[in-house]
């Protein structure tokens, strides 16, 4: 006889089933999702092919509320910008710089030769269209902030390269240089500033005019210091001498209209006290541009 065995069962091994609603053992943190998010596997195209039927991000932008909050947002978004561009405006005039980079290449070609020879130039006067100047870009007497921003920069890098040569290069020292010329800007602008005052002068004259006249120096110190690093001191004191008394016709033809506006504009012969006095500031802003140009750059020269 046989004997008597069970039956044979079927092996009790557990095989998982994923639910939809059961989350990833490997998963950090909890899918805090909406119900549809967490359903996407669940979902799937009449074709049985196992594709989700819609995306959780399109779900989200389909959602009214969604798109009243993104709506909501870019307004928000839009009047803070225009808080902000009314506040800079209110102490950074940008619409009017915007005004002193109008520039072009012909333009920067034409003020360079200008600073260099203006004794050829006859032409002083200030275009205007509709009582608004021209941009610099039409008319090379336009006082623009680009060739002075590039020159300043300019000046900078060459300082640096002339305490190079001399092994004498520190970031302390070219720091105190950049600092040193920025501080006598400032000192000329608020000294002219304060003179116009005192002589009360009418005139058209605005402060990023004068840092645009002001800084036209930086061209011929450039050109002072390099030819110096070429040539040694006979370079830099024949080119730094050329570019200093051009600097001062410069000056004086430029202020003079700015200045003496209402003198010139009636032909008024310049004999009055106070016309006097106007003459002399503009003679006094044109002969402290030589003296600066020399102290900021002598010592760059060995």
């Amino acid at each position: 006889m046989r004997p008597l065995t069970s039956p044979p069962t079927a092996s009790k091994r557990r095989i998982p089933v994923s639910q939809p609603g059961m989350a990833d053992p490997h998963q950090l943190f909890d899918d805090t999702s909406s119900a549809q998010s967490r359903g996407y596997g669940a979902q799937r195209t009449p074709s049985g092919l196992g594709y989700p039927a819609a995306s959780p991000q399109a779900a989200f932008l389909d959602d009214p509320v969604s798109s009243m909050a993104m709506a909501y947002g870019s307004s928000l978004a839009a009047q803070g910008k225009e808080l902000v561009d009314k506040n800079i405006d209110r102490f950074i005039p940008v619409t009017k710089l915007k005004y002193y980079f109008a520039v072009d290449t012909m333009y920067v070609g034409k003020k360079l030769g200008l600073l260099f020879f203006p004794y050829l130039h006859q032409d002083w006067e200030v275009q205007y269209q509709q009582d608004m100047p021209v941009a610099p870009r039409f008319d090379v007497n336009a006082p623009d902030l680009y060739i002075p921003a590039m020159a300043f920069i300019t000046y900078i890098l060459v300082a640096g390269l002339a305490l190079g040569t001399q092994d004498r290069f520190s970031p302390d020292l070219l720091g105190l240089q950049a600092s040193s010329a920025l501080a006598w800007l400032t000192l000329e602008v608020l000294a002219i500033l304060l003179s116009l005052y005192l002589v009360t002068v009418n005139t058209d004259l605005t402060t990023i005019d004068l840092v645009a006249f002001l800084g036209y120096k930086y061209v011929g110190m450039i050109g002072g210091v390099l030819m110096g690093l070429l040539f040694g001191k006979i370079g830099y004191y024949l080119v730094l001498g050329w570019c200093c008394v051009s600097i001062f016709v410069f000056m004086i033809r430029t202020l003079r209209l700015k200045i003496l506006a209402e003198a010139v504009a009636e032909g008024i012969p310049v004999r009055g006290a106070r016309n006097q006095l106007r003459m002399y500031l503009t003679m006094a802003v044109a002969a402290a541009q030589p003296l600066l140009m020399y102290w900021l750059t002598f010592h760059l020269v060995r």
